[in-house]
């Protein structure tokens, strides 16, 4: 039966001989039991990151200020669902789920398709809102023909200059793709806008109904954001703590944690993770077979192999994405034969 430690110096004893964790410690204890903070919102995904931080923020949470919300986008693995009634039972402690705003195959269905990832899928949309022809015009003269997308148009033409983020150059031969195969389905970001962002955003602002009548408002929020894992939301962020002028503050745990880090606590703390992981063989979990993925072609198969009603759903729902990331795909290998060809 797991207890919790009453003192920081309790909490301690147990800790590895791994400097970043026993920092870590000390700093989650102070800030989850804060005189500052009275309600603290934990968002539990269900993946292995998440495990982690869970394990941190229930052994810190000595006053049991927390309260732990799961986000249902409508597309997520039973193994998920059932790890997080295992989380339940072993912590002693309830997650509430929350439904997306709008699930994903309806956000699909209505906006369009993530496709290759975020950044992308944002500015295609732009254009395609804007009858674009995919054509290969430099900015002055197509901002001529659409005055009103300037910003995506920057991204087309890679205004930005060399080595910028925010140019389609960022994938190599994309625009070359899209010009030579231009897109006859809808693309978008937006499902991750409906099931995750704004759900998190309406919890913050208009708090949470405990026992049906007590109305929760948070000031402290914590999420399960690495430095070490990179991408969009890792970058947006210099340290593991930030206040805001909204009342509600933001602690991110697992911050500085390293895969090597993250090892030696779960060794430690005995941190088990779902079947995703253990069975399946997944090095992610997110929503179930989402196209932004690298490796969605093997995700594919798991799902295929483990969750074959879910397998059915994904395609039917990212079914064309698939088509045009592996189209685009084989054109990437096409173009490179031609260079490497034409160099000899």
């Amino acid at each position: 039966m797991l207890s919790k430690a009453n003192s920081i110096e309790e909490l301690l004893e147990s800790c590895p001989k791994n400097q970043t964790i026993g920092d870590n410690l000390v700093r989650a204890w102070s800030k989850i039991n804060s005189s500052k903070y009275e309600n603290i919102l934990c968002s539990i995904s269900g993946g292995s990151d998440s495990d982690v931080m869970l394990d941190i923020v229930w052994r810190c949470d000595k006053d049991n200020k927390v309260t732990y919300v799961w986000f249902d986008t409508g597309l997520e693995y039973q193994a998920t669902k059932d790890h997080l009634k295992y989380l339940e039972e072993k912590y002693n402690i309830e997650i509430h789920p929350y439904k997306a705003i709008k699930p994903i195959p309806s956000s699909c269905k209505t906006y369009g398709q993530p496709f290759i990832s975020k950044q992308v899928s944002e500015f295609t949309q732009r254009l395609q809102a804007h009858s674009f022809k995919w054509e290969d015009e430099d900015f002055d003269t197509l901002m001529k023909k659409y005055p009103k997308c300037k910003s995506a148009l920057e991204w087309w033409c890679n205004v930005k200059g060399n080595g910028s983020s925010f140019n389609i150059s960022r994938n190599k031969y994309l625009k070359e793709f899209m010009v030579a195969n231009p897109p006859t389905f809808k693309i978008s970001n937006k499902c991750c806008k409906y099931a995750k962002k704004d759900v998190a955003h309406k919890i913050l602002r208009e708090g949470i109904i405990l026992c049906d009548y007590y109305n929760v408002k948070f000031d402290l929020q914590i999420i399960g954001i690495r430095k070490a894992e990179g991408g969009a939301r890792a970058t947006a962020y210099k340290s593991c703590f930030d206040e805001t002028d909204t009342g509600c503050d933001n602690y991110r745990p697992l911050f500085w944690y390293k895969d090597s880090d993250k090892i030696d606590y779960e060794v430690a703390y005995l941190v088990d993770h779902s079947d995703c992981y253990t069975e399946y063989g997944l090095k992610r979990t997110g929503c179930a077979g989402c196209p932004f993925g690298r490796d969605f072609e093997y995700e594919l198969e798991v799902i295929r192999k483990y969750e074959p009603k879910l397998f059915k759903a994904v395609n039917h729902i990212f079914g064309e994405s698939y088509e045009y990331t592996r189209k685009y795909r084989e054109f990437c290998k096409q173009m490179k034969e031609k260079e490497r060809i034409n160099k000899l």
